[in-house]
């Protein structure tokens, strides 16, 4: 269910302050996410948590910015156990199942996020979401 994936509150206002930027800035999350995930993949599959700290950290800035809440606290998770285990000398398997779901949780929450940027949302809501807070 959408609602577990994405926070509207935050959602909205983002939408809201960005205006029609909102669209182009999703583009790069676009870009930026799916590059992210690629990053944090690797280097799950080479043992390098070092490596994973930086995507893992900027994929939860950017998902936490959009309202898209379950991504961003994934990606919270990951960053976090990566820092652990760069300290502490090991390798990340603890998060192998998260970084296994975290693709199609990327692109069902993308899906999410394009389907409220699309302008037949905005037609029917001009107050700008498609969606119903509270």
């Amino acid at each position: 269910m959408d609602s577990e994936l994405i926070d509207w509150t935050v959602c909205v206002a983002t939408r809201s302050a960005l205006g029609p930027n909102f669209v182009r800035i999703l583009g790069y999350f676009r870009e930026d996410g799916t590059e992210s995930v690629a990053k944090i993949e690797d280097a799950m599959r080479v043992k390098d948590p070092a490596s994973m700290v930086l995507a893992a950290h900027k994929l939860k800035g950017e998902a936490l910015q959009l309202g898209a809440l379950r991504l961003g606290l994934t990606a919270e998770q990951i960053e976090m156990t990566a820092r652990a285990c760069v300290e502490h000398h090991d390798t990340p398997e603890e998060v192998i199942e998260l970084v296994v779901g975290l693709q199609a949780l990327f692109d069902e929450t993308l899906a999410i996020l394009e389907e409220e940027a699309s302008p037949l949302v905005q037609q029917r809501n001009p107050l700008g979401s498609g969606r119903r807070l509270g």
